[in-house]
This record gives structure tokens, sequence and C-alpha cells, in this order.
């Protein structure tokens, strides 16, 4: 009697056990779907930016804030104007995974005075990114 109770209970921690692992790899599995799922969002969103050509001579004078986000990257920037000319980028902010390199498109934008530059061999992403947040500011100031 005594044994056949060890075993019962043997096997109740067997079923628990296998319980637990089916519940885990369940768990993990959508996990997995999600992060997949979002990544593809993310893909599609980056996929779709455009740059408008904008004419930095007819933004008016001022500090204006914009910013983009497509999930696994977001920036957001200051940008000033003054005399027509974009004088300053300030990045605020910019969640980018490995694409730190990209920073370094403000400095383009600014020589260039113009958003269309090229993106950052490496981190065109947050290139893009980037270059749409400061659209976006710029947009602001004329609307």
């Amino acid at each position: 009697m005594y044994l056949q109770q060890i075993r019962c209970q043997d096997l109740m921690k067997k079923k628990k056990i296998i319980l637990l692992i089916v519940v885990v790899i369940f768990v993990g599995f959508l996990i997995l779907l999600n992060y997949l799922n979002d990544l593809n969002n993310y893909k599609e969103k980056i996929a779709s930016t455009r740059i408008s050509p904008l004419d930095f001579r007819e933004i008016p004078d001022g500090v204006y804030v914009g910013d983009y986000d497509v999930d696994f990257i977001y920036a957001k920037v200051e940008v000033t104007v003054k005399n027509g000319q974009v004088t300053d980028i300030k990045l605020l902010e910019h969640k980018n995974g490995r694409g730190q390199k990209a920073e370094k498109i403000v400095e383009d934008i600014k020589a260039a005075q113009s958003l269309e530059v090229d993106t950052v061999s490496g981190a065109t992403n947050s290139s893009v990114v980037i270059k749409k947040a400061i659209e976006n500011a710029l947009i602001n100031a004329v609307h």
C-alpha cells in the first residue's frame, strides 16, 4: 500500500513537470510569434518611409521638435533654423539597436542644408529614422 502511494506521488510529479514544460514551450512560442510580428511591422514601416525634399530657405526662424518611431528604432530631434538655414540639430533621443553610427547624419544634413544626403552605411534604418524625425520637425514649422 505504501509503495503504491509513492508510485502515485511520483506519477503526479511527472505529470506536473510535463505540464510545466508544455506551458513553457507554449509561452515561448507565443513570445516568438509576437516578436516575429513586431519585426515584420518594423520592416514594413522602414520600407514605406519616404523623405520629402524640403527647401530649408522656406522654414521660418525657430526651434522645432520632431520625432519618428518604427518600433525598434526611434529618434527625437530639435532643429534650429535661422535665416533660412538649419544651424543646429540636436538628437534628443535615439533608440537604435546597433545604429548609433547613423547619428553623424545630422552633420551631413547641416553641411548639405538638405535632407537629401546618403544614409550611413551599416546604419541605414537609423539614418532613415533620424532624417524622418528632422523632416517631421521642419514640417511642423511650415504647417
